[in-house]
């Protein structure tokens, strides 16, 4: 659990392939979880070695959960708003 707990909090190349992406919302049940998993297909292709494609995620404290709103999903970025406050977690590797 997280000593201090942010609003927002943005994040990339956390290495979860997508069957276990619930781990966000297990260890954070503060927090709304949502964003993206490259490794979808590589996964599908036999064991994971070497690089994999980034995933990124984002968690958003609860208590915005009313004001939060999904824009768009993709590989490589995700953006949403929070209230008038747009925001946008791209990976460039």
């Amino acid at each position: 659990m997280l000593a201090i707990q942010p609003d927002v909090l943005l994040l990339q190349e956390h290495w979860l392939t997508p069957a276990n992406l619930h781990k966000f919302d297990d260890e954070f049940p503060q927090y709304v979880c949502f964003g993206s998993s490259a490794m979808r297909t590589c996964v599908g292709s036999g064991a994971l070695r070497g690089r994999h494609l980034v995933a990124l995620w984002v968690l958003i404290n609860k208590r915005l959960k009313n004001y939060t709103q999904l824009v768009c999903a993709a590989d490589r970025y995700v953006i949403f708003a929070v209230g008038d406050l747009l925001f946008v977690n791209v990976y460039f590797p």
